[in-house]
């Protein structure tokens, strides 16, 4: 036998311990079905504080959040890629570089100034607009 959360002891049955003499079947039931209400309406009411919150965070990102993108001929910088030969004070970045080619909406390829073509190409979160 089961009460709450706490197993009854043979000893307590035996004994007539208080909490078994007031141990009531059907309202234990009662108060189990209550619970289960009571669960059902705190998933609800988490649920709407999650859909609340991404709403509010989707609001921050519109406003906030600013997108870029660049066109053919504009001048960036991208990311270092190796840091072999390099120290703590060394610039994060290379360049300038032209934009050749917009394959994608955040994929770009990319030649040096002198008119080398790179091969892969470049993903936005490693570029940065270069302003002479």
């Amino acid at each position: 036998m089961v009460y709450g959360s706490e197993a009854i002891l043979p000893t307590d049955l035996d004994y007539g311990t208080p909490r078994v003499r007031v141990y009531d079947e059907q309202g234990v039931e009662v108060s189990l079905k209550d619970a289960m209400d009571l669960l059902d309406e705190a998933h609800d009411v988490a649920l709407l504080r999650s859909t609340k919150y991404q709403q509010a965070l989707c609001r921050y990102h519109i406003h906030r959040v600013q997108g870029r993108a660049f066109n053919v001929w504009d001048l960036v910088l991208h990311l270092v890629q190796s840091n072999k030969n390099r120290h703590k004070l060394s610039p994060p970045w290379e360049g300038p570089y032209v934009v050749t080619e917009v394959l994608r909406l955040c994929a770009y390829k990319l030649k040096t100034i002198d008119g080398k073509v790179f091969v892969n190409v470049w993903n936005i979160e490693h570029l940065c607009r270069f302003y002479p």
